[in-house]
């Protein structure tokens, strides 16, 4: 086991740092603009706090070490996450996709300083959507924390054209996306709408907000938005306004990366547990 008088990669100290994934800190360390105590740094060599290291010839500050911080943000529809220039390492699809916006209106701009230069997106919606959004300047982090929500339920509200038909409602539920892998839809509820928008809240287990997209429109769904409400643990609290953030807790980090506790099976009408999990719910059909 290291001890902590033999320091960390400096790649990974750079990730940290939140200066840039792990990946481009080793480019940057392969093409000598990173030295350490005044000499050249080598990919794989352990620093110290206390050791002085510098970019392109600027120092680099390291922080006390500590709990990294993770930000929940509360994203509007089609505002970037992150910056075009900057592609997110730990999600599966890029939160600067979407129609073009301008980069300087980027949620992670305007985030303070003191939590990170260059944040990590962690399943990431698209852009022309929102809702709950997490972001870490540790790359590590961030690494783990999209590997843990892949085993968490997530909750979206969609808003799609007119009602579902009860078809549509049992396609959702069976949860097949076009590559033939079914996504484990848990529920789906009428929330109520006007005129010819509907919505209704989604409960799926390890889902982006692009398979969200896909599976409804496989079903033959008109979606105009989908908004993430909760994500595990996770609620996208109403006191939190669009454009703003919190940081999470480390109980609430801790959380996240264990494995959610099993959902419990309903009983049939006989009162017995049926023989096979329940894949989801049929909600009632809303009202007009």
């Amino acid at each position: 086991m290291k001890s902590a008088a033999e320091g960390e990669r400096l790649q990974k100290v750079l990730a940290q740092l939140g200066l840039a994934s792990r990946r481009q800190a080793e480019d940057w360390i392969r093409a000598g603009r990173v030295s350490v105590n005044g000499e050249s740094a080598q990919l794989g060599q352990r620093v110290r706090p206390e050791d002085q290291l510098r970019l392109d010839g600027r120092p680099i500050r390291q922080r006390p070490s500590g709990k990294a911080v993770v930000l929940l943000c509360h994203r509007s529809p089609g505002v970037p996450l992150l910056p075009r220039t900057v592609r997110p390492v730990a999600g599966e699809e890029a939160a600067g996709d979407g129609p073009p916006a301008d980069a300087s209106e980027a949620l992670a701009l305007s985030l303070p300083r003191s939590a990170g230069r260059r944040f990590v997106s962690i399943s990431p919606m698209p852009q022309v959507d929102g809702g709950l959004e997490l972001l870490s300047a540790d790359g590590a982090l961030a690494a783990q924390l999209q590997r843990a929500v892949h085993e968490h339920p997530s909750e979206f509200s969609v808003r799609v054209r007119g009602e579902l038909a009860e078809e549509q409602l049992a396609g959702v539920l069976e949860g097949m996306l076009d590559r033939g892998v079914p996504l484990r839809v848990q529920s789906i509820e009428p929330a109520g709408g006007e005129g010819v928008s509907r919505w209704y809240q989604l409960v799926a287990q390890g889902a982006s907000g692009n398979q969200i997209r896909q599976l409804l429109e496989r079903c033959g769904v008109l979606v105009s938005r989908v908004l993430r409400t909760r994500l595990g643990p996770l609620k996208l609290e109403r006191s939190l306004p669009r454009g703003r953030w919190r940081e999470l807790t480390e109980s609430e980090q801790e959380s996240l990366l264990k494995p959610p506790a099993p959902v419990p099976a309903a009983p049939d009408s006989s009162g017995s547990a049926p023989s096979r999990p329940v894949r989801g719910r049929r909600g009632a059909r809303g009202r007009d």
